[in-house]
């Protein structure tokens, strides 16, 4: 089951999204260094962690999953979002140095096939993190959160995940240590509970962090597989199905790089 891409914006847009963003934003910048002439790719709702990485690199592009919707991304400047499938990412082997996924592993259909993606689409030495509910922590229980939508994860269940799609777990983290409540008090104590529980409680927080490494020692299965979806624009006209009605064929991909013109800025 995936979130709307309206309910993730109003979400963020509360207070209890913003010192939810925050919490993870201090999380992630713990355990990614500075990504100088990096291409970066977030997969499912990521923009609002994208945005304190995508200076420092050489291209970012955010992509969002068809059932979730998209958004216009970056605001105020040239469009670097792409709606897609998870298991079937329009880009090139070996494209990408930083992978980063947020609100995406938990809805997927398939995990398997997502992290295989993300390994295809890794470079050599690439790096995955993956932000994920705590099947432990409070957050995956209240329904007002987008964290308490899909499969929550453990500890455990990510690093058995990760190393059967060649993945090899480097670095960890935890985050969203206050209550998922709305009040004046826990937003004043937000910071407080924050360092409390990274420091005596991190089994407990409400999302798992972990980074991981393309493994290059393992071969990759070769796989012939069509993509088993064709996108169809909700703002088409959608009159009467009629007899033999002739649908175009999806635009096909050159051989140049789809990320050479993608994300860029004037």
């Amino acid at each position: 089951m995936n979130m709307d891409i309206v309910d993730l914006r109003q979400f963020y847009a509360t207070g209890l999204g913003g010192l939810a963003q925050r919490s993870i934003a201090q999380s992630l910048k713990a355990i990614w260094r500075p990504m100088s002439q990096e291409r970066l790719v977030g997969l499912g709702y990521a923009t609002p962690f994208l945005d304190q990485f995508k200076s420092d690199t050489e291209r970012t592009i955010a992509l969002m999953p068809a059932r979730q919707g998209g958004v216009h991304w970056p605001f105020g400047e040239p469009c670097a979002t792409a709606l897609v499938f998870e298991e079937d990412l329009p880009l090139p082997d070996s494209s990408v140095d930083r992978f980063l996924m947020v609100h995406a592993l938990e809805h997927c259909e398939s995990a398997d096939e997502t992290l295989h993606e993300a390994w295809r689409v890794l470079a050599p030495g690439g790096k995955l993190i993956i932000v994920v509910p705590n099947r432990r922590g409070m957050w995956a229980r209240v329904e007002r959160t987008p964290f308490a939508v899909g499969r929550p994860y453990s500890g455990g269940q990510l690093v058995r995940l990760l190393r059967n799609n060649m993945f090899t777990p480097t670095a960890w983290s935890d985050a969203l240590h206050f209550p998922p409540y709305n009040r004046r008090f826990i937003n004043a104590s937000s910071r407080a509970l924050e360092r409390f529980g990274r420091r005596f409680l991190p089994a407990f927080g409400g999302v798992v962090i972990v980074e991981a490494t393309k493994q290059l020692y393992q071969g990759l299965p070769v796989r012939q597989r069509q993509s088993r979806r064709v996108f169809v624009p909700v703002l088409s006209p959608q009159g009467a199905t009629q007899k033999n009605q002739y649908v175009p064929a999806a635009h096909q991909l050159g051989d140049t790089d789809p990320l050479s013109n993608l994300g860029q800025s004037d």
